[in-house]
């Protein structure tokens, strides 16, 4: 099938399922342009409710108003990085399911964000299926 067919879906349509469209994800990032691009790939993946941080005092803002059922994160960012975070996370919410989505490849950093509370970690650049498959990972 192309596009414009009748029953054409897209290429990525496969990867939706109705339960993914009722999770509500947190984005905690610096840059906006990678929030932006995080944003997107999971709505092409089927994740529609996102609600988006610059930094992570402002993603533990976020996370009080409730509801967040899932954390993106940056490790490098301004007034609270990624680690520190996730260590304020952990103190109030031992099960959150989340996935640091960094530049910082090296096996050591990788250890770390794990230690320091981080269930799964993806390297900058990642495609959608690499995304999908970690948060797949993540929720069973």
């Amino acid at each position: 099938m192309r596009p414009g067919e009748k029953g054409y879906s897209g290429v990525l349509n496969h990867l939706n399922t109705p339960e993914e469209a009722a999770l509500k994800i947190l984005v905690v990032d610096d840059s906006s342009t990678m929030r932006r691009i995080i944003i997107n790939t999971l709505s092409r993946i089927g994740y529609s409710d996102v609600v988006e941080a610059e930094h992570g005092k402002a993603g533990l803002a976020k996370l009080a108003q409730g509801g967040v059922e899932m954390i993106i994160t940056d490790w490098n960012m301004p007034e609270m990085d990624g680690l520190e975070f996730v260590q304020n996370v952990r103190t109030q919410n031992a099960s959150m399911p989340i996935l640091m989505v960094t530049t910082n490849a090296a096996k050591e950093d990788i250890v770390q964000a794990l230690q320091s509370g981080v269930n799964n970690y993806v390297v900058k650049p990642f495609t959608p299926d690499t995304l999908k498959e970690k948060i797949e990972s993540l929720l069973g």
